[in-house]
């Protein structure tokens, strides 16, 4: 969003309509002042709009981009763009923050698989963290290797309530889990590098006393 030509026309206009406004409730009849009323325009259609600084720097912009992206663009004192709103042809939106380099810094939106959160990144742009909720209501937390940008940890919650946190390796494979069935029973299961279990320690429920 660098480099676009400041447009000032809106400034202006407003201040012509100010100055009008005044110079006709003096010279113009009641009447007039009615009719001229009537036909204020009550809406602006436009494909983008520029918001600009005392000094004639770009502040922000709200326009529909080439991509079919309804935005709301605002920068700060150097032309940067620091904060985004978005929502998309399909109808999935987004808030974006993002570092002095341009670099996304929080995220907060919808994908568009129906999946809500918040997802946080590194000054190097990779993903470190988020929390998300899908449409089936389960719930999710998952933590990344700031080197590699892999998942390493997540802790979640089914639909069904069962919650449970898995471990994963360096290079994104699940190792360990920890869990509680819906009955209350806790499992831990250690896998290999294949994936093939090779340790678990299933907790069965215990049994009533006879009495």
């Amino acid at each position: 969003m660098k480099n676009r030509k400041h447009w000032t026309y809106a400034a202006l206009a407003l201040a012509g309509g100010i100055i009008g406004g005044a110079v006709s409730s003096q010279l113009l009849p009641a009447e007039s002042l009615a009719l001229a009323s009537a036909r204020a325009a009550r809406e602006i259609r436009a494909e983008r709009f520029v918001l600009v600084g005392h000094d004639g720097t770009q502040r922000g912009i709200i326009q529909v981009n080439q991509r079919g992206y309804a935005e709301i663009a605002l920068q700060d004192g150097l032309g940067r763009t620091r904060t985004e709103m978005r929502v998309s042809s399909d109808g999935t939106g987004a808030f974006g923050f993002f570092d002095a380099n341009g670099a996304k810094r929080v995220i907060v939106g919808e994908t568009p698989s129906g999946r809500d959160g918040i997802a946080l990144y590194s000054t190097a742009g990779r993903q470190l963290a988020s929390f998300s909720v899908a449409e089936d209501n389960q719930s999710s937390v998952t933590l990344y290797d700031p080197n590699n940008g892999r998942a390493r940890v997540g802790l979640g919650v089914a639909s069904s309530g069962e919650p449970a946190l898995v471990l994963f390796d360096q290079y994104g494979r699940d190792r360990a889990e920890l869990h509680v069935n819906v009955n209350g029973d806790p499992g831990l299961a250690l896998a290999n590098a294949s994936g093939k279990t090779i340790a678990g320690l299933p907790v069965e429920p215990a049994q009533q006393t006879q009495q």
